[in-house]
């Protein structure tokens, strides 16, 4: 199995590029932003108690995000691998993934960081708010602390593969095709250890 870890801040254009990772490589896409919004939108209690912490621009706790994966990849089936956009955010997460997929016979294989300024992700979580009608993206203060939350809970994951040989970085700025390829150029290189 192929499983990506596409990594970066709120902003950087993970979902853009999961879209394009996912028909080249037949991944299943796992986005806990949208399995939050599928919750929200269905007024589940798991969706309400998400609503909580993303209103403040906090991060949904562990466990249920955990619960929440486990369960996507339980009811998918047979599968070539999977996308993990926006998860695992904490270490303990990424432990818990690392384990639940050692359970399952496969690992990560490879953490691919977008990298993006803060300026250029403050100007794209502002725009996003308007076109995707997302209204936490219009509050500078919660943007502000999304980035801050990033910077001191999230960065470590990166570090975390770091230190398994398992992460890349690529420019998340630019022509979005170059991006995909710069990103493709990662994976595949991993893959080939």
């Amino acid at each position: 199995m192929i499983n990506i870890v596409l990594f970066g801040p709120p902003g950087a254009g993970k979902g853009t590029q999961s879209a394009k990772l996912i028909d080249k490589y037949s991944l299943l896409h796992i986005s806990t932003g949208d399995l939050f919004r599928k919750h929200l939108k269905e007024g589940t209690p798991l969706g309400k108690l998400a609503q909580e912490y993303m209103s403040k621009g906090n991060l949904v706790p562990d466990q249920v995000v955990i619960d929440m994966v486990k369960d996507k990849i339980k009811s998918s089936g047979e599968i070539e691998g999977v996308i993990f956009d926006g998860f695992p955010r904490t270490v303990k997460q990424a432990e818990a993934l690392d384990a639940m997929l050692v359970g399952m016979d496969t690992g990560i294989t490879t953490l691919v960081e977008l990298m993006v300024t803060e300026d250029e992700l403050k100007k794209r979580l502002a725009e996003r708010a308007h076109k995707e009608n997302r209204p936490d993206d219009a509050k500078p203060e919660v943007i502000e602390n999304r980035i801050a939350v990033y910077k001191s809970e999230t960065v470590p994951v990166a570090q975390y593969y770091e230190k398994l040989g398992k992460y890349s970085a690529v420019v998340g700025i630019g022509d979005i095709d170059q991006i995909f390829e710069n990103l493709c150029r990662e994976v595949d290189n991993h893959l080939l250890k």
